[in-house]
């Protein structure tokens, strides 16, 4: 399929009761905050979502034999934590932590995912460029420990910019790293402007290819699709999913906006006025 019709989808699918309500959570939490990257948790929380609810094997809150044999998962692009909380929360692993309390005095959520005050959070993201290498040597001491469990990792379109992905990706194919998935979110936007004018990656699809990822295409905001190219069994490469994604999805006033990537300060209004929107 091509890329600009897997674009023109992502764009114009519509949204679950199940997903407006997670963007419901997502702008109530963000109106507690008074800040937050919106777009680029809007882009990927269908993702994420299918991961914890469709894809990952996860039994039991984050302690235990059970969580030890867990599959894991590291948000990359940490900046998108929002879509992340609202997930985790939905699932019941947060246990008694409350997200109503984000980016308040003494609150174990910050703007930036941490895994010493979330015990669910797998490692502390940010700077981008690092979820990859990290998640690489995570699915490398499982293959040592002939442990089952996978490892996905959620890295943006923009982030690929950095070269510490792709010393990780040749590292991932050297160690025939099978147990491990790449999702790129390409929302075609970062913080700067349009990818395809910061630092142009095409083509994309290809060039995982040429370092030996076995490479897929798919809508990033169609969960059938999502789920059924997540739980492919792999063969014996490690994979590639580039889920073509908008930013913002959702409110529309939100999609394909600059603006709403980060704001240092979000008024009530503001918030009201994007769940407006969410509900048109």
């Amino acid at each position: 399929m091509k890329v600009n019709n897997l674009h023109e989808q992502a764009l114009a699918i519509g949204l679950s009761a199940k997903a407006i309500r997670l963007r419901e959570r997502l702008l109530e939490v963000t109106r507690n905050a008074g800040r937050g990257h919106i777009g680029p948790a809007l882009s990927i929380l269908e993702i994420i979502d299918v991961l914890y609810d469709r894809v990952m094997q996860i039994a039991g809150p984050p302690r235990g034999q059970e969580w030890a044999n867990r599959d894991r998962f590291i948000l990359s692009k940490g900046h998108g934590c929002l879509g992340l909380y609202v997930v985790l929360e939905e699932k019941g692993l947060l246990e008694d932590l409350d997200l109503s309390q984000i980016c308040t005095y003494n609150s174990k959520f910050g703007g930036h995912p941490e895994s010493a005050f979330i015990p669910s959070i797998e490692f502390s993201t940010g700077s981008l460029g690092h979820g990859l290498p990290v998640a690489a040597g995570i699915a490398k001491a499982g293959a040592m420990k002939k442990q089952n469990w996978r490892v996905f990792v959620l890295v943006g379109d923009g982030e690929l910019n950095e070269g510490s992905n792709w010393e990780a990706a040749a590292h991932c194919v050297k160690h025939k790293l099978d147990n491990l998935v790449v999702i790129v979110d390409y929302n075609n936007m970062q913080a700067s402007g349009l990818v395809q004018e910061v630092l142009d990656m095409r083509p994309l699809r290809e060039k995982w290819e040429a370092f030996g990822f076995e490479t897929f295409e798919v809508n990033g905001h169609d969960c059938v699709a999502l789920e059924q190219v997540l739980n492919m069994k792999s063969n014996g490469l490690p994979r590639c999913v580039i889920a073509y994604t908008v930013k913002g999805k959702g409110i529309k006033i939100a999609e394909n906006s600059s603006i709403w990537h980060h704001k240092a300060k979000i008024t009530t209004q503001e918030i009201e006025t994007l769940k407006a929107d969410l509900y048109s």
